[in-house]
């Protein structure tokens, strides 16, 4: 999409958007991360979301034919940008912060793609597509569950570092 001039023009891109991240999470990025890590009970948390994901990849790619549109991704250059903040301090941390960083990696993806599907619900409900936003809504609360437990996580690894430490 060049030009984006209708409210339904800038849901269209924000969709398109939302469906690169989570093809990209789902194809890449936590396979990625679950190989990474060390705690079992992250790499069980991010296996649960990779599952997750795929479900909502399809539901996006759903929203995307109700409204009579074929599914197309838009590149996200936010979510890049936290693939590469990511990445730049996998190369320059120690391999003991591996779980730290890919759980901080983790919260600000899940807060983006809360903010994302937030945006996406408003959006549709405003347009009166009731049934796109029963999905839009099924992802945004998987995406809160994962960040709560995310949190949970980064609190235990957190105490356990710095206990290590003293």
């Amino acid at each position: 999409m060049t030009e984006i001039e209708t409210p339904r023009d800038l849901f269209l891109h924000e969709l398109g958007d939302i469906l690169y991240v989570e093809r990209a999470l789902a194809d890449e990025t936590l396979p990625k991360l679950i190989e990474e890590v060390h705690d079992s009970e992250l790499r069980d948390a991010l296996d649960k979301h990779l599952k997750e994901t795929r479900g909502h990849v399809r539901n996006v790619e759903k929203v995307f034919e109700l409204v009579g549109e074929e599914p197309t991704a838009e590149k996200c250059i936010g979510f890049e940008g936290l693939r590469a903040e990511h990445d730049k301090l996998m190369g320059e941390a120690s391999s003991d912060l591996v779980d730290s960083i890919d759980l901080g990696a983790a919260a600000r993806t899940e807060c983006y793609e809360i903010a994302a599907y937030e945006g996406l619900r408003r959006m549709a409900k405003a347009m009166g597509e009731d049934r796109a936003v029963e999905l839009l809504d099924r992802n945004l609360e998987d995406e809160k569950d994962a960040l709560k437990l995310v949190e949970k996580i980064a609190t235990r690894v957190s105490k356990e570092s710095a206990q290590a430490i003293a």
